[in-house]
């Protein structure tokens, strides 16, 4: 529920207000100082604001200059200023530093709540209105690698840099984590984007068969080799190569690829003839090459013809705010693939969605929601259509219950370090007395 604070230093008053507006979740504070306490804790979405407030009722200024923190604190709080009968001016101050409406003193219960209810229509407009563009226009700067995450959102910057050119570009990454959608940016924004991008996963073939894949093979090579077959290599002349789980691949054959990449010409297996082939290799891998060079399972040399430009993408879990993007545009294209009715991400499956490490990243999320399209019946899907397991990480989403506790760190420290003297505590913290005993009644400590 949103909820009004109230900013009077009368007691009689706030009382009064109180219970004009009993049907509103409202908390109060008597002063500067316990306004922006109970701004920091509760994130109120409407505000009332009396300009004479100590400690000079008769200079309004306080007020304005209270006002001027409030909107740097919460900007999109509406706040409503309480003035004097004859004090027009100041309000119309107030109105053009970002005050949502002004009311005069003494206040009419009837007309003051048309303006509190208007105030929280306004806010929650603009809440919704902000959560659609964030949901709707997400940045998608690669084909299909939508991501508001800055880490990826460079990495997309250096694929479109270095896309023109033949460097050849090594993608680290987890599986999963959308390293082929950049392998194929860098084919679709170069000069070769009319040619072929063929893509081959080396942990996914067979190591006595992936050298006759790659490299192909002439007819009686082997048993069963019936006819001439290019290999991948071949079939990618003028295009893209795209090497997935280059860690994987066998010694004996990076020895093969080390000397086409430096000659840049094959030969098929079971043939004679040397082929020169123009080809643009990019490859992938989720492995530490480093540490598997030092282990003896790569090769150093091939590793830096392979990494001339690294391009490394983070896990989703890294990325905050990514899977919920991420989940509101898989949701729509899986309805569609699946001739189903479009379906909403309830705000309990988004925060759920949050929440979850996704160790598989994009796959597993996809996976999930595929599952969740299925079993869910009505519009919405909701947390309980998904069936996660609870995020045993601890992992917080609540920015509220973030900044408490960094509170009760900061209050405990102080208190600790002052030896149990809170003046020196509430000095070292900034705040004053009242407002420490407050913070410790909340958190526990006061004992």
């Amino acid at each position: 529920m949103e909820k009004l604070l109230l900013i009077e230093d009368d007691p009689a008053l706030q009382k009064q207000m109180r219970w004009a507006f009993d049907a509103i979740e409202t908390i109060t504070a008597h002063d500067a100082e316990s306004a922006i306490a109970q701004i920091r804790r509760h994130e109120p979405a409407v505000i009332t604001l009396d300009l004479g407030l100590p400690p000079r009722p008769d200079d309004p200024t306080e007020g304005l200059k209270l006002l001027r923190t409030i909107l740097e604190l919460t900007p999109d709080a509406k706040v409503i200023v309480l003035t004097g009968q004859s004090d027009r001016a100041n309000a119309l101050e107030a109105i053009a530093l970002g005050a949502f409406d002004f009311h005069a003193k003494p206040f009419e219960p009837d007309l003051l709540r048309v303006i509190i209810d208007r105030a929280f229509r306004m806010h929650a407009l603009q809440v919704e209105n902000r959560r659609l563009h964030d949901t709707h226009q997400p940045q998608e700067r690669i084909a299909g690698l939508i991501t508001q995450d800055p880490e990826t959102l460079r990495a997309c910057a250096l694929a479109e840099k270095i896309a023109p050119s033949d460097v050849t570009v090594m993608i680290l990454g987890e599986s999963g984590t959308g390293k082929e959608l950049i392998a194929r940016a860098c084919h679709q924004l170069s000069a070769r984007r009319d040619a072929r991008f063929v893509a081959i996963n080396c942990a996914a073939i067979p190591e006595n068969l992936l050298e006759s894949e790659l490299f192909g093979f002439e007819r009686g090579a082997f048993t069963g080799a019936t006819r001439q077959t290019p290999g991948k290599i071949e079939t990618a002349n003028r295009g893209t190569l795209f090497l997935d789980e280059i860690g994987d691949m066998p010694l004996p054959l990076q020895v093969k690829l080390l000397r086409f990449l430096q000659e840049r010409v094959i030969e098929r297996v079971g043939g004679r003839e040397e082929i020169r082939v123009d080809v643009r290799v990019v490859c992938a891998t989720h492995q530490d090459l480093k540490a598997l060079i030092s282990k003896g399972l790569f090769r150093e040399d091939l590793y830096y013809r392979l990494a001339e430009i690294v391009i490394s993408i983070p896990p989703l879990r890294a990325r905050p705010g990514d899977a919920a993007l991420i989940a509101q545009s898989l949701i729509r294209r899986l309805a569609a693939e699946q001739r189903v009715a479009a379906r909403k991400l309830g705000t309990d499956a988004l925060a759920a969605i949050e929440r979850q490490p996704w160790t598989g990243n994009v796959r597993e999320l996809e996976s999930t929601l595929r599952r969740a399209l299925i079993l869910s019946d009505g519009d919405v899907i909701g947390e309980s259509h998904l069936g996660l397991v609870p995020d045993a990480s601890g992992r917080v989403l609540n920015l509220r219950q973030v900044r408490d506790e960094a509170e009760r760190e900061a209050v405990g420290r102080a208190v600790a370090i002052s030896g149990g003297n809170l003046s020196r505590a509430a000095e070292a913290l900034g705040i004053s007395r009242p407002t420490l005993y407050e913070l410790l009644d909340r958190f526990g400590m006061r004992k």
